[in-house]
């Protein structure tokens, strides 16, 4: 069966090679055909006359330009360099170290003698008597507080002005003491006495009384 294959395939090549060679065969003999027909038709063109031929003349000989004769130059003669010999030195002098003279003794100074110091002598203590017994003292009586004069009677606001100008006569700042004790009255129907201190005798109305700023209001 392989071989059978093989021959197949061997003639089938034969054949496609043939057939190739007789189609490009036809293919050459149709153009040798179409290039024959297309010489006849062209028309010969007449072949163009001869020109003569101009010979050029020779050319004038070259003449050499004479060379200019280069003088020679020749370089200067320098006198000898003289030969400069180096100075002589005398020679050092030798210097000697100084001799100094030899360290003077120090001999440790001599202290004077210590004065002997002798403690001091004390007096004889003084005799210091018994103190003698207080006296008895009869007890103390209770205080009695102090009494005031009784206090102007604040009826209405009108009231508190002159008692106020009175208690802010010396503040700092007068009108701000004015504005708080004006307040104050009015509401406690009281105003201490003097220009300081004496809270008290105007009750819990007149010295609890605070500001925004946890502060007493009441001068």
């Amino acid at each position: 069966m392989a071989a059978s294959k093989a021959i197949l395939l061997l003639l089938a090549a034969l054949l496609f090679v043939t057939t190739r060679a007789s189609s490009s065969s036809l293919e050459h003999h149709e153009e040798l055909k179409l290039k024959a027909a297309y010489s006849k038709v062209l028309v010969l063109a007449p072949a163009p006359s001869k020109l003569p031929i101009v010979k050029a003349s020779a050319p004038p000989p070259l003449v050499k330009a004479p060379a200019p004769a280069v003088p020679r130059i020749r370089p200067p003669t320098l006198p000898p360099v003289p030969v400069i010999k180096p100075p002589t030195l005398p020679p050092a002098p030798v210097i000697r170290p100084p001799t100094l003279p030899p360290a003077p003794v120090i001999r440790p100074p001599t202290l004077p003698p210590v004065p002997v110091i002798k403690p001091p002598t004390l007096p004889p203590a003084p005799v210091v008597k018994p103190p003698t017994p207080p006296t008895p003292v009869s007890p103390l009586t209770p205080a009695k507080p102090p009494t005031y004069p009784p206090l102007p009677p604040v009826k209405s606001k009108e009231d508190c002005i002159p008692l106020c100008d009175k208690r802010c006569q010396l503040h700092s700042r007068k009108r701000v003491c004015m504005r708080a004790c004006m307040t104050c009255c009015d509401r406690c129907r009281c105003v201490p006495p003097g220009t300081f201190g004496n809270r008290e005798r105007c009750g819990k109305c007149y010295t609890d009384m605070v500001t925004h700023g946890n502060r007493s209001k009441c001068p």
